[in-house]
């Protein structure tokens, strides 16, 4: 028989350990995606102040024969992760990986790769707009396009315009930061050459910037042992101006960090503006 003493303290055990599993359910996860919260727990960091949303658009193409097909969709979200982070009242939203990228008959520009996907400027741009008017509906007040790829920037300007003029009166605002890409492509060049890497290894698309950006974020998309003894590559492999041979995790941190921070600092002075 038990001593009434010992049912008494299981009993309270029990209730402690109940206590304890209701504060881990109710307690939000330290995130900054909106893809791993529930509803309610958006519904609660939008009204405690996370009223900026970073939509990430990436895209699928290919980027020569050393670089996985998804670059863009990695690198766009771990950068718009850390500047998330740095803003402190922002969440990331799904990124957006099917943009435009070429035509499809004949095949245009990267479709003529294998893996590639693409889709029509207009449904890229619809896909925009709906999402942003997703987001104003429930609360968010700043819409913040990242495109980690050129090919469809203007797309984006055209898309930050025509909401901004339809919200008006609204209170929210679409924002594209022109610094992201500018920084991630010309800015980030010019970090290079003062480390001693020229002109004819950076190129414009899966050179060394590319692939040094993705090392630092995502080394396993990178077949990093072919790439090092490979043949040098060029336009017929899908490698634009530039050899990614002297790529590095440590170059493209260099990069990583300077988009990150020249970004926050953009945002930072854009919302504060309103």
């Amino acid at each position: 028989m038990h001593h009434p003493l010992h049912r008494a303290q299981t009993v309270l055990a029990g209730i402690a350990l109940l206590f304890a599993a209701h504060a881990v359910w109710a307690q939000a996860p330290h995130t900054v995606f909106l893809e791993d919260l529930t509803w309610t727990e958006l519904r609660d960091q939008v009204h405690q102040g996370k009223t900026t949303i970073l939509v990430p658009i990436g895209g699928t193409e290919q980027s020569g024969p050393y670089v996985a097909l998804g670059k863009h969709n990695a690198r766009v979200k771990v950068l718009s992760q850390r500047i998330a982070e740095g803003l402190g009242n922002a969440l990331v939203a799904p990124v957006i990986a099917y943009v435009p990228e070429g035509g499809t008959a004949p095949t245009s520009s990267h479709m003529r790769f294998p893996g590639t996907i693409t889709v029509p400027d207009e449904v890229f741009k619809k896909t925009l707009e709906s999402a942003a008017n997703s987001f104003k509906v429930h609360g968010f007040q700043n819409i913040v396009f990242l495109g980690d790829h050129g090919g469809y920037l203007k797309d984006v300007q055209q898309v930050v315009a025509q909401l901004n003029k339809n919200w008006a009166s609204s209170g929210a605002k679409a924002i594209v930061p022109e610094v992201y890409y500018s920084t991630s492509s010309d800015g980030y060049a010019q970090i290079l050459r003062k480390h001693g890497i020229r002109d004819d290894e950076i190129g414009t698309h899966a050179g060394l910037a590319d692939t040094a950006l993705l090392m630092a974020v995502a080394p396993q998309m990178v077949r990093q042992e072919a790439m090092r003894s490979g043949p040098k590559v060029g336009q017929a492999d899908g490698v634009y101006g530039g050899d990614p041979h002297r790529a590095t995790a440590e170059l493209g941190q260099l990069g990583i960090d300077a988009i990150v921070s020249k970004t926050v600092q953009a945002l930072k002075a854009a919302t504060a503006a309103r």
